[in-house]
């Protein structure tokens, strides 16, 4: 048993939406969630100023004794990952769109893909489109503006709705049966996502993927931690603690929320 944390990092509180699976799936195993939203969004920047934002992230919670790593950030998998795994000891879980389920399931061999400039830019993405999507027509959609809009907890704001129409108008449109959400803060658009698409169009992210992966490496290093009673769960942010807190309303005592100028 390994009672060390999992460390988790985003550009700001999207990944949370990973942790919660994580948390679900493994909730005897204690977190450190990093949320470096003063540098939100990631998707907007070189693939050399990613890296080097996921460096920076990745030695603090090594500081933190973390015993693994979800880059919870599609942006910064598939800009970086490579370079973490090449440069650090301890073993990394990333995400990537979740194209290859969406793909094997689209009855319309149609599927559109919302994400950042710097996930559908990277050579990672294109690579899995191609080996999972041959027959399938992808219709790609920059999500600009989406991720400062959710880090300041404005999901239901009438300029939100404005912009997600604008993006999703065409993939209804083209005929899209699968909308596939490549960034890990668009979970948190559902409720607004759900009543702009057709009822048929399903929905697609990769959190349960990322839990049950994440399960899976830690078994295999032999790092659970499987009888921990009541483990610790700590977010630090460089940004404002209350939103944050906001993200994460009915989780109970065991959180701990802090703000550190990282």
């Amino acid at each position: 048993m390994d009672k060390h944390p999992i460390g988790i990092f985003d550009s700001g509180v999207g990944g949370l939406s990973i942790w919660k699976e994580i948390n679900a799936l493994l909730p005897h195993e204690p977190t450190v969630y990093l949320a470096d939203s003063k540098n939100a969004p990631y998707g907007e920047k070189s693939k050399d100023e990613i890296i080097q934002l996921c460096i920076k992230n990745t030695e603090f919670l090594i500081k933190k004794g973390c015993k693994l790593i979800v880059v919870a950030c599609n942006t910064a998998t598939t800009n970086a990952i490579d370079y973490l795994r090449a440069h650090y000891h301890l073993p990394f879980i990333g995400i990537e769109p979740a194209i290859k389920p969406a793909a094997l399931r689209s009855k319309s061999k149609k599927i559109g893909v919302l994400a950042t400039k710097g996930t559908l830019s990277s050579l990672l993405f294109h690579n899995t489109a191609e080996n999972h999507a041959e027959e399938i027509r992808i219709y790609e959609q920059v999500g600009t503006g989406l991720v400062p809009l959710i880090e300041s907890g404005r999901m239901d704001a009438p300029e939100t709705r404005a912009l997600l129409e604008k993006y999703l108008d065409p993939m209804i449109a083209a005929g899209i049966d699968y909308l596939v959400l490549g960034c890990t803060h668009y979970p948190y658009l559902l409720p607004v996502l759900k009543k702009i698409l057709p009822e048929h169009v399903r929905i697609i992210d990769s959190g349960e993927a990322v839990a049950r992966q994440t399960k899976a490496i830690l078994i295999k290093n032999d790092l659970l931690a499987d009888t921990v009673e009541n483990p610790i769960h700590r977010f630090i942010t460089n940004a404002d603690v209350k939103i944050l807190q906001g993200f994460l309303a009915g989780y109970g005592p065991s959180l701990e929320v802090a703000y550190f100028d990282f």
